[in-house]
């Protein structure tokens, strides 16, 4: 309904003259007239049609005003709606009280005045309009209100469901104001820094970082404000002190005043790259110090034979000849060290006998200047000569990192020891030989027992690439082998031996077992004891 919109009114007479009369007087209005001659008539009107006033007599012979006034105001409907009556008798007060109780509105007595009548039926026919434009609108309002309800609730859903995801990613995700204070903070970001999120919400997230930017901090936040986005990476401390390298992805939003960072950890991603890079580095220094040895052999085996026939010749005296023989072996020495650096850099292509008492002669050659001048004692105890089949260059690789490791660990002197034997391993259940080294070094301190075979662990601080010993467990594995390591700290001292097994083929049972030895094999990598392999090394 609207306000040109014409509404019902309903006039109720036993009389037609009358309402004619009443019709000719309305008709006015240009309102729509409805006229009833009787009571069921008027009150059948009422249930079909929405009654804006209701002008009655109050003599009828079925039902008089009252009566019709007290039946429909029971009804729900039409306990609001207007009621007039008309009488042609004078009303005592009693029976006006009697009828606004019923639920008149005003009375109009006969002879009817037209502007009175005119007045009191328009004013309650727009009391009428206004009242269900009203309705009208507050119905198109709950309306709205529930449309606006349900996109709220839809919209709640949703950012709900993007924020179940960016709890579920493992990137660091965090929104802060511009002053750095800490908005959101996601299940990634504590798992990347350590801290929790109701540690870190409303704190200077640079601050509790500590972040070291690329560039200054105010060219980042420039370029955030022109561009909206920026990215690089970002060195930060956990909550544990230990430093970790982000790719960093900064966004602004729209109104400018929050940014949105994600940050992936790549410390693991550019230490390998970095390793990646030193091992091919120290490859290309191999494959030229290969080309150098290999060009310095044929020269040297030359000059060897030179001494050989100085040494013999007449013409020399004895302290001559005691000088040509020290040369001779001199030369010996470096034919020696000539033909190691070619070895280490001729690797086979199929697997062939290598005996592993030598090929510890030659790592530990090559490891006699860094003995001698760390004070290391040498002690090697073979057993036997441990002769196994598979790639020199890959087991050189594993002893070198042992032994130098063990070097490493003795920067004031010490003792080392090498033993070779026969053995069996009872977690492998298989015989092979077993290679022990054992320091008194520094040991292995228990927190860092569980990480030492991790890629990317390392225990001198910056100066190792974490990949030696991770590399040794893969080769060995790769030989069906296993690698294990004891340390054991007392008053005097600490002792740490690595155990490396290399089987033989076929398993055995130990029971009745006749081998020559059954040592054990030790705790895994990551375990402490002092076990029979240091006692007899």
């Amino acid at each position: 309904m609207n306000a040109d919109s014409k509404v019902n009114i309903l006039m109720v007479d036993d009389q037609p003259a009358k309402l004619l009369s009443y019709e000719v007087i309305l008709s006015e209005l240009g309102e729509n007239l409805i006229k009833a001659t009787s009571a069921s008539e008027a009150l059948n009107i009422l249930l079909k049609n929405d009654i804006a006033v209701v002008l009655m007599d109050v003599s009828m012979p079925e039902l008089d005003g009252f009566e019709l006034a007290d039946v429909i105001r029971q009804h729900p409907r039409f306990q609001k709606t207007a009621i007039i009556f008309i009488s042609g008798v004078h009303l005592t007060d009693s029976d006006k009280i009697q009828g606004y109780r019923s639920g008149a509105v005003d009375y109009i007595s006969v002879p009817v005045v037209p502007d009175v009548l005119r007045a009191k039926i328009g004013i309650f026919v727009e009391l009428h309009r206004k009242t269900r434009m009203l309705e009208m609108l507050n119905n198109k309002l709950e309306q709205r209100v529930a449309e606006r309800t349900e996109e709220l609730r839809l919209r709640e859903e949703q950012f709900r469901t993007r924020a179940e995801l960016l709890e579920l990613a493992t990137e660091a995700i965090m929104e802060r104001g511009n002053n750095g204070q800490v908005l959101f903070w996601n299940a990634g970001a504590e798992h990347l820094y350590g801290w929790q999120r109701d540690e870190i919400l409303g704190q200077d997230i640079h601050s509790i970082l500590r972040t070291i930017f690329p560039v200054p901090r105010e060219e980042i936040e420039a370029t955030l404000r022109d561009r909206k986005v920026w990215h690089g990476n970002l060195l930060q401390k956990k909550k544990d002190g230990s430093d970790v390298i982000v790719a960093c992805r900064k966004i602004m939003n729209r109104e400018g005043n929050a940014v949105l960072e994600v940050n992936r950890d790549i410390t693991a991603q550019l230490k390998a790259e970095e390793a990646l890079r030193e091992t091919e580095k120290l490859a290309a220094m191999g494959r030229v110090a290969g080309i150098i040895a290999h060009e310095i052999n044929n020269p040297l085996a030359a000059i060897t034979n030179i001494f050989f026939l100085i040494r013999n010749h007449p013409s020399l005296d004895e302290e001559a000849r005691h000088c040509a023989a020290m040369a001779e072996q001199e030369l010996q020495r470096v034919a020696h060290i000539t033909r190691q650096t070619l070895s280490f850099y001729r690797e086979s292509k199929t697997p062939i006998a290598v005996m592993l008492t030598e090929l510890l002669d030659d790592v530990l050659g090559l490891q006699e200047r860094q003995l001698h001048t760390s004070h290391v004692r040498l002690q090697k105890r073979y057993f036997t000569s441990g002769m196994v089949h598979g790639f020199p260059v890959e087991l050189r690789q594993v002893f070198l990192n042992l032994v130098g490791n063990a070097i490493q660990a003795m920067p004031n002197g010490g003792d080392l020891r090498i033993m070779v034997r026969e053995a069996s391993d009872w977690q492998l259940k298989r015989r092979g030989i077993s290679v022990s080294i054992v320091d008194t070094g520094v040991g292995v301190k228990p927190q860092d027992s569980q990480k030492l075979f991790e890629p990317f662990f390392s225990t001198k601080s910056t100066k190792g690439t974490g990949l030696g010993l991770w590399i040794s467990r893969g080769i060995v594995q790769k030989y069906e082998g296993r690698i294990s390591f004891r340390s054991l700290r007392t008053k005097d001292g600490c002792s740490t031996c690595f155990r490396v097994f290399l089987p033989s083929s076929g398993t055995f049972n130990f029971i009745g077992s006749s081998a020559p030895e059954l040592t054990s094999s030790g705790v895994e990598a990551g375990s402490n004891g002092y076990g029979s392999a240091m006692q007899h090394a």
